[in-house]
């Protein structure tokens, strides 16, 4: 970090020195932490490094503190405030060549200085695993045969929760499958922490989801990167004994992240369906006294991905609509009513134009999703080059009219530099959402199949806060829906043979948003 006083360059300092020369302190209020103490200078250049987990689907709210030190108290409080700035972790990540500047305030009446910021990844974090696993004698599930195993790989947390991290195929009526080799990242895996627990689940598939229980087993990534051995042989813990699960190969390779493609330019891209915005019942209804749950969902995953777009400009569009003043049908139309120009400013923007929209617009089905897929899929083959990607977000009530279309639109897509997240509102059922995300199967259409899974569905039900909490519902949906972009963006990039393009100049604005964003 640097901070760049206001006075550099004059010899007038800030009254609150009474002309002593300033002591520079950073204090980093969310982590607690503070940079070393740099004497006698305006513009000091701090050393200390802080290693922060990067997660891209969560807002990672950081605040810094700037003292001047004129004692020798551990007490805070007891040094000179010289001002403050709030940001996250994904701004200074999205932000050119990862290096940002933030004016400092916080004392009224006063300039404060800036503070520039550059993050770096650590190259553990480039690491991928490749790793190929078998089991023996695992139990019996099915009545008929024998069983259909496929494991689940977690990661753990800090706080000791676990989130998953990987789903193996399923290997149809065996006792002893051998699973094909697979590959992860290492931060997927343990966070670049080799001894942190990795707690593997091993499960029958049924068909109707209700998938059964076998075992499970610990190990970490230390132990895995042993390869096979006698350490690599666990037994998994279920009601009865002798299963095993055997690791038959581990390697590790370096490989692009996320990170790199971001620093040198990528993209988002989201899409709505309105209902009845009269009725207290409906998923669209404006209370006075809180967000509704299309709102919520929107803003939710916007102002996460709002960060890595320098422009800020989000195409923003409905479907599923009779759109004034002839009462035309429309499957696609820009929620600001400018077609020449869908653009709104900011998630904030987005929001204005979606409740004015409501007063405008009569819902209307049939609800069609191909035409939305399909018009997003005609921006992103026009930019394959590794410049930009494109997310889609649709946020539905799960009335699906055209799963046929649909299905062949995601296939289509999945050759392009696109993702596409759906959340599901609203009571309904959403069995027609969980066939096109394809963690099972992948979605195929008239014979071909999707070259990547680039569907991600929720419903957002599973994330309401049972007290109301608002905001830790949006967290914890936003958190879900957007793990697995910086996967997907990989694997569009890897695919088609694309490196990332190296970090334009820190000085420089790049011609175009390094996340282009559709609502």
């Amino acid at each position: 970090f640097k901070a760049v006083s206001p006075y550099h360059g004059t010899s007038k300092l800030p009254i609150i020195q009474h002309n002593h020369t300033i002591r520079w302190l950073l204090d980093i209020i969310t982590y607690s932490s503070k940079t070393e103490v740099i004497e006698n200078t305006l513009n000091p250049d701090f050393v200390r490094k802080f290693v922060l987990d990067f997660f891209f689907e969560e807002k990672q709210n950081l605040r810094f503190d700037v003292y001047n030190v004129d004692t020798r108290s551990s007490n805070i409080s007891k040094h000179d405030f010289l001002g403050q700035t709030f940001c996250t972790l994904g701004e200074i990540i999205g932000s050119t060549g990862s290096r940002m500047e933030r004016t400092l305030s916080g004392i009224p009446g006063k300039k404060c200085g800036a503070i520039i910021f550059t993050a770096e990844e650590l190259s553990n974090c480039r690491d991928i695993a490749t790793m190929q696993l078998c089991a023996n004698k695992l139990d019996k599930k099915d009545f008929f045969g024998k069983s259909d195993p496929f494991l689940v790989f977690y990661r753990s947390n800090e706080d000791g929760t676990f989130t998953i991290c990987h789903k193996t195929e399923v290997i149809k009526n065996t006792l002893n499958p051998v699973w094909q080799p697979f590959t992860i990242p290492v931060r997927a895996l343990c966070n670049g922490d080799y001894d942190r627990t990795v707690k593997i689940d091993v499960y029958d598939w049924d068909r109707d989801g209700s998938h059964d229980f076998i075992g499970e087993f610990t190990t970490s990534y230390r132990e895995l990167s042993r390869g096979q051995s006698q350490f690599n042989v666990y037994e998994v813990k279920a009601t009865t004994t002798g299963h095993r699960v055997t690791l038959l190969s581990f390697k590790v390779e370096s490989e692009y992240t996320f990170v790199d493609f971001i620093r040198g330019g990528c993209v988002p891209n989201p899409s709505l369906i309105l209902g009845n915005p009269a009725q207290p019942t409906s998923l669209h209804y404006m209370s006075p006294y809180q967000m509704n749950t299309y709102a919520m969902a929107l803003k939710a995953v916007g102002e996460i991905i709002q960060d890595y777009d320098s422009d800020k400009l989000f195409p923003a569009y409905g479907f599923g609509a009779k759109l004034p003043p002839d009462g035309k049908i429309s499957h696609a139309f820009p929620l600001n009513g400018n077609s020449e120009d869908p653009n709104c400013v900011g998630i904030e923007g987005v929001l204005e134009a979606y409740f004015q929209s409501l007063r405008t617009v009569q819902l209307y089905g049939p609800t069609n999703f191909a035409p939305v897929i399909n018009q997003v899929a005609r921006s992103a083959q026009d930019i394959t080059d590794g410049s930009q990607y494109f997310v889609l977000l649709m946020i539905t009530d799960g009335v699906i009219s055209d799963m046929v279309q649909t299905k062949e639109a995601v296939v289509n897509a999945s050759a392009l530099p696109m993702s596409i997240i759906i959340v599901g509102v609203g009571p309904a059922e959403f069995d027609a959402m969980e066939e096109l995300d394809g963690d099972d199967v992948r979605v195929s259409s008239r014979g071909r199949f999707a070259e990547r899974d680039i569907v991600q569905f929720v419903p957002f039900r599973d994330y309401i806060d049972r007290s109301g909490n608002q905001v830790l519902s949006m967290a914890r949906l936003a958190k879900d829906v957007l793990a697995e972009i910086p996967d997907q963006l990989l694997s569009f990039m890897k695919s088609k043979g694309i490196d990332p393009r190296p970090a334009p100049p820190a000085s420089g604005t790049p011609s175009k948003p390094p996340l282009n964003t559709r609502i």
